[in-house]
């Protein structure tokens, strides 16, 4: 039997208090069910989040966990999110999703897929933050961010996901990628901790990409016919076809760590206004034998990718101003991008497809936004 989730609250509250005893007033997870419940509201920085902590009075403050007549000012909110250790607190939130993703039942919908890919803070990177670049894995069925990891101006993507594999659970999940991560000790990676891969395949993979592009141009003589599928979407002013072909013909050359399929996807995307068409080919790979995604599969997959951009970074820009914010001291970039991931995660928890009109309602009815993090007003 699953072990139900805890409640946000109880995650917070299992945070360590890295502070001195001496000339502290507030307790931590206070301050954190705080600037998480004021996000929730739509208050986007430190100091709005100070602000919105003084305008609902005494019963919502005691709710949250403070024991002084006044809730911190925006100075006391800086020196916290500087301080704190932003890699603890990242991984602690992960371990509350995981226990979202275990309580919440798949549906028949087919393996856990995970999302990787890169977002830079734009308003802290011109401030000189260190590690203004984050790396996040989403989950792509809940929209979840399971993780996320700085990366260092000093190192790359590829090093921080290296990392980020070591402590996120692969067995019977599938992860998918954007063609800067296809990398063969990252498959291996995955394999080996009993996981599948989607991955895209370009230059930086010559050697693979000639082989699959080859395939694909004489598929007449492969010994097993090519499986393909199609999708189309009309929105935005526009008409998307995309068309997926795979075949196992490779998978016994010893390519690649792994490789049952190799993928070719046919995009073609036209502008109902002006009727112009545009078109691209892009290739890839996975570990996934055939009996366990088929074509059709594999696209709702490989679209799916890209929900990372829609349900997570475009909201963090969008929504809550991420590249305007130009926070640069110590862990406030990486403690405040946790604090919006995790924000957006409870609301599309709830069913909310409209972050900004959630928000919104949250600012007016603020007890239904410590609903979410598990307080509810005392009787």
């Amino acid at each position: 039997m699953t072990r139900p989730s805890l409640a946000l609250v109880e995650v917070l509250a299992d945070i360590p208090d890295f502070r001195q005893s001496r000339g502290k007033r507030h307790p931590l997870h206070a301050i954190l069910s705080l600037a998480i419940a004021a996000m929730l509201c739509g208050y986007k920085s430190y100091s709005a989040m100070a602000e919105w902590g003084r305008n609902y009075g005494q019963e919502l403050s005691t709710a949250l966990g403070f024991t002084h007549t006044k809730t911190p000012c925006a100075a006391t909110l800086h020196n916290i999110f500087r301080s704190l250790d932003r890699q603890l607190f990242d991984s602690k939130l992960g371990q509350w999703v995981e226990s979202l993703m275990a309580d919440s039942p798949d549906k028949g919908e087919g393996p856990v897929v995970i999302s990787f890919d890169g977002k830079t803070l734009r308003g802290s990177r011109k401030q000189g933050a260190p590690a203004a670049h984050l790396l996040s894995a989403v989950g792509q069925r809940l929209g979840l961010t399971i993780a996320q990891h700085s990366v260092d101006d000093k190192t790359n993507e590829i090093t921080a996901m290296t990392e980020m594999l070591r402590n996120l659970i692969l067995e019977n999940r599938v992860i998918t990628m954007d063609a800067l991560l296809t990398q063969r000790a990252i498959a291996e990676r995955i394999v080996n901790g009993g996981g599948d891969y989607l991955m895209v395949v370009k230059d930086n993979q010559a050697e693979l990409l000639k082989w699959i592009s080859a395939l694909f141009e004489q598929t007449i003589w492969l010994r097993e016919g090519v499986q393909t599928a199609e999708m189309k979407d009309a929105a935005h002013g526009r008409i998307e076809t995309r068309k997926l072909s795979t075949s196992s013909a490779l998978n016994d050359h010893d390519l690649w760590p792994g490789l049952e399929q190799v993928l070719k996807t046919e995009r073609s995307v036209t502008e109902k206004r002006s009727g112009k068409q545009r078109q691209e080919v892009v290739f890839g790979v996975t570990s996934l034998k055939r009996e366990r995604a088929s074509a059709e599969q594999l696209l709702k997959m490989s679209r799916q990718h890209w929900h990372i951009e829609n349900k997570s970074h475009w909201v963090r820009d969008v929504t809550f101003d991420e590249d305007r914010s130009q926070v640069r001291c110590g862990s406030i970039p990486q403690v405040m991008a946790a604090i919006r991931n995790t924000a957006i995660g409870l609301m599309r928890r709830a069913g909310e497809t409209n972050i900004a009109a959630a928000c919104r309602r949250f600012a007016a009815q603020p007890w239904a936004a410590l609903a979410l993090i598990g307080i509810k007003p005392e009787n």
